[in-house]
């Protein structure tokens, strides 16, 4: 095992993905990780792959008690120390039509990516002020553009937006850097696998009704979300760099976004300022119908 010597960085959601590739990078560029896992065997899994200096933590977001004990252990291991970073990566993703999804799972999406983001940031914030270090918040793509059949998730993503924006300014005198990442796809394969037994769940548990009005473009739009996390996507490296220039740089930027054509993106969200809302919105959903071949 290697000595850390960059400081102590929280990361939550590091079981698979985007997270875990972030945590074992972490360790190689020679910070201190507590990588946050949500069983014994995922804890194991990543203590194992890990090069540095990595310690799993048992904490779902959604449970006070796993949050508070994780902070406790943290707090004695670093001491007067603190920790330098806390990268907010523990996401859940419910996908379907608005009007069919189930009330409960509205609610533990926005328990997971909301609710959970908050308490994580209140529990860990006192040792990052020791620092005057920085969050830094995994938002996505769909946190700037809502899209179909992730209704939820860009609701919650847009909310983490807000979220971060309103922390910047009030940790501003601090000295606290708060930091937005949005990602487009990612190039995962144990995400694409999760992604399409979901909507084939969420497919199967339709009405017959809602299947003659959603069934097809739901469809359609699913398997280009799980083409993506298996072909197309951005390979994990590609953002866990960008993580990296935003726990390094002097003056980190307030947004960070990674796509194939990030042009692109700007394009569009300047567009989005420039016309009126309904204008764009029709504008795009034509563009997406056309594309995807949507009724």
């Amino acid at each position: 095992m290697t000595k850390s010597n960059k400081g102590a960085v929280v990361i939550t959601g590091t079981s698979t993905g985007l997270g875990r590739a972030t945590a074992l990078k972490l360790t190689k560029q020679g910070y201190r990780v507590f990588a946050g896992v949500r069983t014994e065997k995922d804890a194991q899994s990543l203590k194992h792959s890990a090069s540095g200096d990595l310690t799993p933590i048992i904490m779902d977001v959604t449970k006070a008690e796993q949050i508070k004990s994780a902070s406790e252990l943290v707090s004695l291991a670093v001491g007067d120390e603190g920790l330098f970073g806390l990268i907010n990566n523990a996401v859940a993703a419910v996908d379907g039509p608005l009007e069919c999804v189930a009330i409960d799972d509205v609610r533990w999406q926005f328990e997971v990516n909301v609710v959970g983001q908050i308490a994580v940031t209140q529990a860990f914030l006192p040792m990052i002020r020791k620092t005057k270090g920085r969050i830094i918040n995994i938002s996505a793509i769909c946190g700037r553009l809502a899209v179909p059949y992730f209704g939820l998730l860009s609701a919650s993503k847009f909310a983490l937006e807000a979220i971060t924006d309103s922390l910047r300014m009030e940790l501003r005198s601090s000295g606290i850097e708060v930091v937005s990442i949005l990602p487009g796809a990612l190039l995962t394969l144990e995400q694409a696998d999760k992604q399409e037994a979901n909507y084939k769940k969420t497919l199967a548990n339709m009405s017959p009704e809602a299947k003659a009005l959603y069934g097809k473009n739901h469809r359609i739009y699913m398997e280009s979300v799980v083409k993506n996390n298996r072909e197309r996507g951005l390979p994990l490296e590609k953002v866990t760099e960008v993580i990296l220039e935003a726990l390094e740089a002097r003056k980190p930027k307030r947004q960070y976004f990674v796509t194939k054509s990030p042009w692109e993106l700007r394009l569009n969200a300047f567009y989005k300022r420039l016309v009126p809302h309904q204008y764009f919105y029709d504008n795009f959903y034509q563009n997406l119908r056309k594309g995807m071949g949507f009724d």
